[in-house]
């Protein structure tokens, strides 16, 4: 369900997009006050209300807020960011089978309390990192689908480049290492309570529950520096900037050029339309993908 942005939202947005396409080169010192801001942690509300979802660990219900009053529960969250006291809860795993019916991936459920916190914080974040993905990247962003990325690599297929190198990263997200992640953000953004808050999302603990009903934590992520769980409202904007620095890399180091070989990515689907040459397109692909996954 998508639902349309308060006025007052859509000019924060705006403003933002147009300062980030405007100065390549700027860093935003000023936006965490931007959060908790009334209107934008209301609409984050709204976004995950409409999106529904179960419960995180703590067993809240959307239904279990309404009846309380989401006005106060709204104030209070809002109160911990102002304060900085807000520390995320531990998200809850879920295993969902894949379209084969025969392996599982794993998706994370923060509370909702941090749902919307999250996403919050993406539509400040977001208008800012749009203005420098790049065109090659058609996932988690607003006009663009998957069937435009179908729709690309046919272009290219009919001009030519007919040799075809497809990549299904696996384990994508659970390997994004959080140091050269944060310093993808820091490129845009300077103000370190944004920062922070981001940080503390990627090492919050994973609890899951076994077929006994047992429970147990792991803080893999914040152990070994690497990881955003699948399902966060935050993970789909910092995997596009993950793979923004392969499109990139892939690009100015004259790949492209070099073996007439062009991306198409949508989330964690890779391909690479080449003239000729598939194999050593192949070979510097996975030689950079290395060196991406294991930078810390």
């Amino acid at each position: 369900m998508s639902l349309t942005s308060p006025t007052s939202v859509q000019k924060l947005q705006m403003a933002l997009h147009a300062k980030a396409k405007e100065s390549p080169s700027f860093r935003f010192y000023a936006l965490y006050d931007k959060v908790y801001r009334p209107d934008v942690l209301r609409f984050a509300y709204d976004c995950c209300k409409a999106n529904g979802g179960a419960a995180g660990v703590d067993g809240q219900t959307f239904q279990d807020i309404e009846a309380c009053g989401a006005e106060r529960w709204l104030d209070e969250l809002m109160q911990e960011l102002e304060d900085r006291t807000y520390r995320p809860l531990p998200v809850r795993r879920v295993w969902i089978p894949k379209p084969d019916g025969k392996k599982q991936r794993p998706l994370g459920v923060p509370a909702i309390r941090d749902r919307v916190a999250e996403t919050a914080s993406v539509l400040v974040l977001e208008p800012i990192f749009e203005a420098d993905l790049q065109p090659e990247q058609y996932a988690y962003r607003r006009d663009r689908s998957a069937l435009d990325a179908v729709r690309h690599v046919h272009k290219l297929m009919n001009t030519g480049h007919g040799q075809i190198v497809e990549a299904d990263l696996s384990s994508y997200f659970d390997e994004i290492p959080h140091a050269e992640l944060l310093r993808s953000v820091a490129r845009r953004v300077v103000d370190g309570a944004m920062l922070h808050l981001i940080r503390m999302w990627l090492e919050a603990p994973v609890e899951e529950t076994d077929e006994r009903g047992n429970k147990r934590r792991s803080v893999r992520n914040q152990d070994e520096g690497r990881g955003t769980p699948q399902g966060s409202p935050l993970s789909p904007l910092l995997s596009n900037l993950h793979m923004r620095r392969f499109v990139l890399g892939w690009k100015k180091l004259g790949h492209e050029k070099r073996l007439q070989a062009y991306i198409v990515n949508y989330a964690d689907d890779l391909v690479i339309c080449c003239r000729d040459r598939a194999d050593e397109a192949l070979t510097t692909m996975r030689e950079m993908m290395s060196k991406l996954n294991t930078m810390a």
